[in-house]
Protein backbone atom coordinates (compact mmCIF):
# COMPACT_ATOMS: atom_id res chain seq x y z
CA UNK A 1 0.00 0.00 0.00
CA UNK A 2 2.89 2.70 0.63
CA UNK A 3 4.72 1.83 -2.48
CA UNK A 4 1.82 2.77 -4.38
CA UNK A 5 0.73 5.76 -2.41
CA UNK A 6 4.24 6.87 -2.82
CA UNK A 7 3.97 6.66 -6.64
CA UNK A 8 0.93 8.61 -6.74
CA UNK A 9 2.01 11.03 -4.39
CA UNK A 10 5.14 11.47 -6.86
CA UNK A 11 2.84 11.78 -9.72
CA UNK A 12 1.18 14.83 -8.02
CA UNK A 13 -1.96 12.95 -7.04
CA UNK A 14 -1.97 14.18 -3.35
CA UNK A 15 -4.90 13.49 -1.35
CA UNK A 16 -6.63 10.12 0.13
CA UNK A 17 -9.55 9.88 1.71
CA UNK A 18 -10.24 13.87 1.28
CA UNK A 19 -6.57 14.71 3.40
CA UNK A 20 -3.64 15.96 1.60
CA UNK A 21 -0.83 13.50 1.78
CA UNK A 22 3.33 13.97 1.66
CA UNK A 23 5.74 11.35 2.27
CA UNK A 24 7.41 11.50 5.17
CA UNK A 25 11.58 10.17 4.97
CA UNK A 26 13.01 9.26 8.31
CA UNK A 27 15.90 6.96 9.80
CA UNK A 28 14.97 3.52 11.33
CA UNK A 29 16.06 3.76 14.68
CA UNK A 30 16.81 0.27 14.68
CA UNK A 31 18.14 -0.35 11.14
CA UNK A 32 19.23 2.66 10.09
CA UNK A 33 17.93 2.73 7.01
CA UNK A 34 16.02 5.27 5.17
CA UNK A 35 12.06 5.06 5.27
CA UNK A 36 9.62 6.62 3.18
CA UNK A 37 6.01 6.83 4.59
CA UNK A 38 2.76 8.09 3.26
CA UNK A 39 0.86 10.66 5.78
CA UNK A 40 -2.02 13.14 5.96
CA UNK A 41 -0.67 16.59 6.78
CA UNK A 42 -2.24 20.15 7.40
CA UNK A 43 -0.87 22.96 6.12
CA UNK A 44 0.19 25.40 8.67
CA UNK A 45 1.32 28.88 7.34
CA UNK A 46 3.77 28.80 3.73
CA UNK A 47 6.72 26.76 4.99
CA UNK A 48 5.19 24.32 7.45
CA UNK A 49 3.03 21.19 8.14
CA UNK A 50 1.41 19.53 10.76
CA UNK A 51 1.45 16.43 11.27
CA UNK A 52 -0.78 13.65 13.89
CA UNK A 53 1.11 10.48 15.35
CA UNK A 54 -2.38 8.37 15.52
CA UNK A 55 -2.47 4.88 14.92
CA UNK A 56 0.09 2.70 16.73
CA UNK A 57 -2.56 1.33 19.17
CA UNK A 58 -1.53 1.91 22.80
CA UNK A 59 2.12 3.04 21.29
CA UNK A 60 3.40 6.14 18.72
CA UNK A 61 3.23 4.96 15.54
CA UNK A 62 6.96 3.74 14.07
CA UNK A 63 7.33 6.84 11.38
CA UNK A 64 7.22 9.13 14.86
CA UNK A 65 9.83 7.01 17.09
CA UNK A 66 11.99 6.87 13.49
CA UNK A 67 11.70 10.77 13.58
CA UNK A 68 12.27 11.28 17.14
CA UNK A 69 15.23 9.09 17.19
CA UNK A 70 17.56 11.16 14.04
CA UNK A 71 14.84 14.28 13.87
CA UNK A 72 18.03 15.98 11.66
CA UNK A 73 17.47 13.61 8.95
CA UNK A 74 14.06 14.35 8.21
CA UNK A 75 12.81 14.86 5.05
CA UNK A 76 9.44 15.33 3.15
CA UNK A 77 8.39 15.13 -0.07
CA UNK A 78 4.93 17.11 -1.29
CA UNK A 79 2.78 15.55 -4.10
CA UNK A 80 4.96 16.19 -8.12
CA UNK A 81 7.88 18.16 -5.64
CA UNK A 82 11.23 17.09 -4.75
CA UNK A 83 12.60 16.09 -1.95
CA UNK A 84 13.24 18.48 0.76
CA UNK A 85 15.08 18.31 3.92
CA UNK A 86 12.58 19.52 7.40
CA UNK A 87 13.00 20.59 11.06
CA UNK A 88 10.36 18.64 13.08
CA UNK A 89 9.05 20.20 16.53
CA UNK A 90 6.41 18.44 18.86
CA UNK A 91 3.90 21.03 19.75
CA UNK A 92 2.93 21.14 23.02
CA UNK A 93 0.66 23.36 25.55
CA UNK A 94 -1.19 26.02 23.41
CA UNK A 95 0.28 25.73 20.81
CA UNK A 96 -0.81 22.15 20.09
CA UNK A 97 -4.27 22.36 21.34
CA UNK A 98 -4.79 25.68 19.19
CA UNK A 99 -3.13 23.09 16.46
CA UNK A 100 -5.49 20.20 17.80
CA UNK A 101 -8.60 22.37 17.21
CA UNK A 102 -7.51 23.85 13.20
CA UNK A 103 -7.21 19.69 12.57
CA UNK A 104 -10.44 18.25 14.23
CA UNK A 105 -11.86 20.72 12.10
CA UNK A 106 -10.64 19.94 8.83
CA UNK A 107 -10.86 16.11 9.82
CA UNK A 108 -13.38 15.07 12.78
CA UNK A 109 -12.32 11.54 12.91
CA UNK A 110 -9.18 12.62 14.30
CA UNK A 111 -11.42 13.56 17.52
CA UNK A 112 -12.74 10.42 17.06
CA UNK A 113 -9.53 8.03 17.43
CA UNK A 114 -8.37 10.59 19.87
CA UNK A 115 -11.01 10.03 21.99
CA UNK A 116 -10.64 5.98 22.06
CA UNK A 117 -7.19 6.06 22.68
CA UNK A 118 -5.56 6.29 26.24
CA UNK A 119 -2.46 8.37 24.48
CA UNK A 120 -2.65 12.23 23.77
CA UNK A 121 -1.49 12.18 20.17
CA UNK A 122 1.57 14.08 19.67
CA UNK A 123 1.05 16.74 16.75
CA UNK A 124 4.41 17.40 14.85
CA UNK A 125 5.38 20.88 12.97
CA UNK A 126 7.46 20.58 9.70
CA UNK A 127 9.53 23.38 9.35
CA UNK A 128 11.23 23.79 5.75
CA UNK A 129 14.63 23.86 6.71
CA UNK A 130 15.73 26.61 4.28
CA UNK A 131 12.90 28.46 6.01
CA UNK A 132 13.89 28.29 9.44
CA UNK A 133 17.57 29.01 8.99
Amino acid sequence: MNSRMNRKIRRGYGTFMGMDVLILYTIGRRSGRSIETPLAYFADGTNARLLVASGGGEHDPDWHRNLMAHPDEVAIELPGRHREPVVPSVLEGADREHAWQRIVTAVPRYAKYQNKSERQYPVIRLVDKKAGS
